[in-house]
């Protein structure tokens, strides 16, 4: 509980800081990368379970709340930029994982597996089975995480976003919210009950967007709980530096960060071309396609007042994709003995 409290606050604290600056979504941003200082240095952080799916099922129903009732009337140009998807995730795992293989000579296994943009849990499980080395693969993979989501905020205040969404609704009864996150509840605990990803962050926003397009309940999520669920999964991105050290950070952080360079050059170029073509904001499209978390991606959302529903249905698109593609790519590329 101890350590619990302390990485709680040294987010909350890292948040507060960003938050002095302005930044877009800096509750998320300042917590995630102040944890992740933090354990790196050695200090006691953690983020137990069951805080963690408090954490996704805020994060799903501040992103169902945020849902306009007539967003979905844009679903008719979604085939664009589920093409666009399609695209970006071919160019990122392969031009990713040549430049891990050629530039910093790790096995083929480490370099693929590292470069897929997601499903870090199936991506580990199978590296756990002896593809590739498990410690390098998670480094880079993090690193990937948390630079994405300090780059997408900061990428807010230059790039032709568009105009955000503000906090011109009132804020939900304290009877009503409590009646939406009771059924946003038991919808994450049947998702996760089905084996459905990110179970809790869906379960909870499928709930909370019928609710908000059946009528059932009007306004927005009030501030504070939107920025205890900020601090929450930016505590939770920080934690997963516990337990690796410095030395091995230093080892693969390079080639992590030239891998996250990378991919986002790949997303930026390809969400550039998307939005020629349909009628959306640029940052709407860059963060569906972006190859961050669902929770982060989904937070981001929320507080730059985009279309949450995009961006969940783009996400979701890309853990089926990665469902294939991962055990298809694993077995060309891992390593056979030698007769």
């Amino acid at each position: 509980m101890i350590r619990t409290l302390i990485t709680i606050a040294i987010s909350a604290a890292g948040g507060f800081v960003a938050s002095l600056f302005g930044i877009p979504g800096a509750w998320l941003m300042g917590g995630a990368l102040a944890v992740a200082v933090a354990a790196i240095l050695g200090a006691p952080v953690m983020m137990p379970n069951w805080l963690r799916d408090i954490g996704f099922l805020l994060t799903g129903l501040s992103m169902g709340a945020s849902v306009a009732r007539d967003s979905l009337n844009l679903i008719v140009q979604w085939p664009v930029t589920m093409a666009a998807l399609v695209l970006e995730l071919i160019l990122i795992v392969a031009a990713t994982g040549y430049m891990l293989r050629v530039v910093f000579k790790v096995d083929r296994g480490t370099a693929y597996l590292s470069s897929f943009p997601g499903h870090l849990s199936f991506v580990m499980g199978i590296a756990a089975a002896g593809v590739g080395d498990p410690r390098q693969i998670v480094i880079i993979q993090v690193i990937r995480l948390l630079m994405l989501t300090i780059c997408v905020p900061i990428g807010a205040l230059f790039l032709p976003v568009g105009h955000f969404a503000g906090g011109a609704t009132s804020d939900v009864s304290l009877p009503v919210l409590l009646a939406i996150i009771v059924l946003c509840a038991i919808t994450g605990w049947t998702f996760s009950r089905l084996k459905v990803p990110a179970a809790y962050s869906l379960g909870a926003m499928a709930a909370a967007t019928t609710a908000k397009l059946l009528g059932w309940f009007e306004g927005s999520i009030p501030n504070p709980l939107v920025i205890f669920t900020f601090i929450l999964v930016g505590g939770l991105i920080g934690a997963r530096f516990q337990g690796i050290t410095r030395a091995e950070i230093g080892r693969a952080a390079v080639g992590g960060l030239i891998a996250t360079t990378m991919t986002v050059g790949i997303v930026t170029v390809v969400a550039f071309a998307a939005s020629g073509l349909v009628d959306m904001p640029f940052a709407q499209i860059w963060l569906g396609l972006s190859p961050g978390g669902l929770e982060s991606m989904g937070a981001l959302g929320v507080a730059l007042g985009l279309d949450t529903a995009f961006i969940a249905a783009h996400h979701v698109t890309r853990l089926l994709l990665l469902t294939v593609a991962i055990p298809l790519v694993t077995l060309l590329v891992r390593e056979r003995p030698a007769p």
